[in-house]
């Protein structure tokens, strides 16, 4: 009787709410900050590097081709070696405030200065002075992301112990995120046009051929980032209690990688390395085959728009099937919105007609994006349950890590294939004039672009579902281990006598 009694109790304590609406919204705004400028900087430093850094300085566009390539592999590399590190410091992290919004919220202005200096490269003639600052610069930009990012992302696992109400908040929190992704390409859309009223066409014209507008775009994105940022710093707690042990680096990544749930659910990231390849053709997709630059906004905003709708439409499938179906019916729809717009382009051709079409389909592209944004997150929390369930220590940091570091090495691999792809496969060629910022192209070319930013990801898109089929932290097995966990910790909490306090920033479940 008395064990029953302690059942229901656990029960009845897994399913308790314990997060304010407000902390719900805040969650995603600081998401929305962190995106606002991370999400568009990768492909829009590529094209700085390649297109604008070192404009008329007389460099050989294959050897720029080859070390913008290999500057965004070694990056990957760096970052994914920065993953396990800072994955490991938060697990470290004993603060009154907590162990990840250290790292988000002091993090945030380190973040905002590497940015704007990733995009203020030296005057100089040298292409080996050149070919160091890009590594240098890069590297320090994807070091420092890391630090915000990757904490920013455990905080789903530790803003409440009831599986349900964290996916909730997960989901809402990664809409706010792919939007904040859309608000950053809206800025760089809306500064040139400013920029364009208060100068002149000539003046800007000049000024857009040294990138002149991608520096005025990063400042305004890092401001919005800090903003946003400090009112999740200010509003959110952290609510999962800490586990008492002390884990070695070794220890913490055979824990991550003995995990099974937890490696399937990282090797989706490796398996569907190439589909990020898209971003970095979508600049030149605007400009090429839509007509104008300025159209990268009305491309990559249907995209956007479908990637937030995506996310909520998951948490909706999510009420309907578990995080392994919803993850695989996303990934067939995914791939066959893609075939459909890269048959219908070469159907259409390149001319006025296809764009209205073109814009309607990125939209239904972009709503598999959502699944990527959502459910992996999802399932990590839940595995952190289940290797908390079996070892007794609670390891968000690593365990996001271990997410981190394939997706740095997914990373790494999309950053070498997509300017292979972009200015080696598709015969791209570079602007020589210092006031002109896009050369002439091919039809071939064009054709290729299409493909990188279509069929190519596609089959990514179909290869990264692969590992979920062997996932199985799903059904019974989460009903189980959620609510042995939720009366463990009431009984700890109890044993502690610490149950209900909110005395500090970091609250115990009760």
């Amino acid at each position: 009787m008395a064990k029953t009694q302690e059942s229901a109790q656990a029960v009845a304590t897994a399913e308790k709410k314990y997060m304010k609406p407000s902390e719900i919204v805040t969650f995603g705004i600081g998401l929305f900050g962190v995106a606002l400028l991370t999400g568009w900087m990768p492909d829009y430093t590529m094209t700085f590097f390649a297109d604008f850094a070192f404009k008329g300085k007389g460099f050989d566009s294959a050897q720029l081709a080859t070390v913008v390539s290999s500057v965004f592999g070694v990056a990957g590399v760096v970052g994914a070696i920065c993953e396990l590190v800072i994955g490991m410091l938060v697990d470290r992290t004993r603060t009154s405030l907590g162990k990840v919004k250290p790292w988000v919220g002091f993090g945030a202005i380190p973040l905002a200065i590497i940015s704007m200096l990733v995009f203020t490269a030296p005057n100089t003639s040298s292409f080996t002075v050149a070919t160091i600052w890009m590594f240098v610069i890069y590297a320090l930009y994807t070091a420092i992301s890391c630090a915000v990012e990757s904490p920013s992302n455990c905080f789903g696992a530790l803003c409440s112990p009831n599986p349900k109400e964290r996916s909730t908040a997960i989901s809402i929190a990664s809409f706010l995120r792919s939007v904040g992704q859309s608000g950053g390409q809206v800025v760089i859309i809306v500064v040139p046009v400013i920029m364009k009223a208060l100068m002149g066409q000539q003046q800007y014209k000049n000024a857009e051929g040294q990138g002149i507008d991608l520096i005025i775009s990063t400042a305004v994105c890092a401001l919005g980032m800090f903003i946003f940022v400090m009112i999740f710093f200010a509003n959110n707690k952290e609510r999962v209690p800490y586990t008492k042990e002390k884990v070695s680096l070794i220890e913490s990544i055979k824990l991550v990688f003995t995990n099974k749930n937890l490696l399937l659910v990282s090797l989706t990231k490796l398996f569907g390395f190439g589909r990020g390849v898209y971003g970095t053709v979508s600049l030149y997709i605007a400009v090429y085959l839509l007509g104008s630059k300025d159209l990268k906004l009305a491309l990559m905003l249907p995209m956007g728009i479908g990637t937030a709708v995506g996310t909520l439409l998951v948490n909706l499938v999510l009420k309907k099937f578990s995080t392994k179906k919803t993850f695989i019916l996303f990934c067939v729809y995914g791939t066959s919105s893609l075939a459909i717009l890269y048959f219908l382009s070469r159907g259409i051709g390149f001319n006025s007609t296809l764009t209205i079409p073109f814009l309607i389909l990125n939209f239904f592209c972009g709503i598999q994006h959502g699944n990527t944004n959502v459910t992996p997150n999802i399932m990590i929390a839940d595995c952190i349950d289940e290797m908390e369930y079996k070892t007794g220590k609670r390891q968000e940091g690593l365990a996001y890590a271990g997410y981190g570091l394939f997706s740095k090495i997914a990373s790494a691999g999309t950053k070498w294939l997509a300017p292979t792809l972009v200015y080696t496969w598709s015969r791209y060629q570079f602007s020589q004039s210092a006031n002109i910022a896009y050369a002439t192209q091919s039809d071939d070319t064009l054709n290729r672009f299409l493909a990188i930013y279509t069929i190519i990801p596609a089959i990514f898109v179909f290869l990264q579902f692969l590992p979920i089929l062997f996932y199985d932290m799903v059904g019974e097995k989460k009903e189980r281990i959620t609510a042995a966990l939720a009366e463990k910790r009431a009984q700890n909490a109890e044993a502690e006598g610490d149950a209900g306090s909110d005395d500090s920033n970091v609250e115990i479940a009760e």
